[in-house]
């Protein structure tokens, strides 16, 4: 478990993932693709998974390399493994739907305490949230201007799990890192954030995530 019970008077900041945890997660629709082109299940996060501070991925999330950079090297990695995929098909799966609920609990999170955004996206698309189309874009941007920060790693040039990420959000949000609370849908992505000083919660679903939550805030979510 990534929550134990913690003095909410002590919390000053909700930091939030974006993709996984305000929307559905892009796992999903790796898997829906995998069906739908015979690939193994979880071919792509295993993928992703492999070298994970050097590979395709982690270089594309952290800008050194361009998206026609990204598209050969991806596929390059996974026709190693056996199945051939353009990195171009994959941010095509990036953008999820965002989840209502969870976007009313940032809201009511904001009224109490300080709320940024620490995301590792890609140049491509559309805004943080890599949306596809101009209506997407719009819906991902209003709730991007809810947080107080975002930090992004396409900006920052460095990602999660990379813990200076996580100190540069607490720094200019002028708060320690035992003052916050992080969501993410990652474990990897939880960790250095735990040894930091954080309270974490693993987003496993949407109500799992809201409810744990209200235990770390004493806050009420409808």
């Amino acid at each position: 478990m990534s929550i134990h019970y913690h003095d909410p008077m002590a919390i000053k900041a909700i930091l939030w993932d974006f993709g996984g945890v305000l929307t559905t997660s892009p796992f999903d629709a790796f898997n829906r693709f995998e069906t739908t082109n015979d690939l193994p299940v979880d071919f792509i996060r295993t993928l992703n998974a492999t070298n994970p501070e050097n590979n395709a991925w982690a270089q594309f999330e952290s800008s050194s390399v361009s998206l026609d950079e990204f598209d050969e090297l991806f596929a390059l990695e996974s026709t190693a493994q056996g199945h051939r995929i353009p990195g171009k098909q994959i941010v095509e799966l990036l953008s999820g739907d965002l989840r209502p609920r969870m976007v009313g609990v940032l809201k009511e999170c904001k009224r109490h305490f300080q709320v940024a955004c620490i995301t590792n996206n890609v140049k491509s698309g559309q805004g943080p949230g890599m949306a596809r189309t101009s209506e997407r874009a719009a819906q991902m941007s209003q709730v991007m201007a809810l947080f107080d920060l975002v930090v992004e790693s396409s900006i920052e040039g460095i990602r999660k799990p990379n813990p200076s990420i996580y100190s540069l959000t607490c720094d200019r949000l002028g708060i320690v890192p035992a003052d916050a609370v992080f969501l993410d849908d990652l474990g990897i992505n939880l960790k250095p954030a735990r040894a930091l000083g954080m309270q974490t919660i693993k987003v496993l679903n949407e109500s799992q995530a809201i409810d744990d939550l209200a235990l770390l805030t004493g806050l009420k979510f409808a």
